[in-house]
């Protein structure tokens, strides 16, 4: 790519936030090998839920997509808190998107293309990733989307 990630970032005018600590009794991150698991990230912005509820009927699938990128930032925000560096990452190897859904909703893989047309955006073809995209119920504090990732890195 030539620039670095940060620089990407904030050519998308994205600013990563300070990570978020963990709201139960598990880590925000685990590494083994070469290899870094993401617990779940919701879509926060300035420590704030910006997304609750369900899509299709609180949210249409465009709200769940903003709600899915802001999800993929905090992802990259628990990346660079585990890794100290965002340049330590190799792939972006694969993402699984929960998304509350109401009953018949079935955009889901829509929803899902906010955070993975992020990464792809931020890291080129190695934000390409395989990916789950699964309706649910509902999320921990009524959130919308939650977006976990595995992050290869260097």
């Amino acid at each position: 790519m030539g620039e670095t990630i940060e620089k990407r970032l904030s050519t998308l005018g994205v600013t990563l936030p300070a990570a978020a600590a963990p709201a139960a009794n598990y880590v925000p991150f685990m590494m083994t090998g070469n290899l870094l698991f993401t617990a779940g990230q919701l879509p926060l912005k300035d420590g704030k839920l910006e997304a609750s509820g369900l899509l299709g009927r609180d949210l249409d699938t465009a709200a769940g997509a903003e709600a899915a990128r802001l999800c993929a930032i905090n992802v990259l925000a628990q990346a660079k808190a585990a890794l100290g560096d965002l340049e330590r990452i190799a792939r972006i190897v694969k993402i699984t998107v929960f998304v509350a859904s109401a009953s018949g909703f079935t955009e889901q893989h829509l929803v899902a293309n906010g955070a993975s047309n992020f990464l792809a955006d931020a890291f080129g073809e190695s934000g390409k990733h395989a990916r789950s995209a699964v309706g649910t119920a509902s999320l921990p504090l009524n959130a919308a989307v939650e977006v976990e990732a595995v992050i290869e890195f260097a």
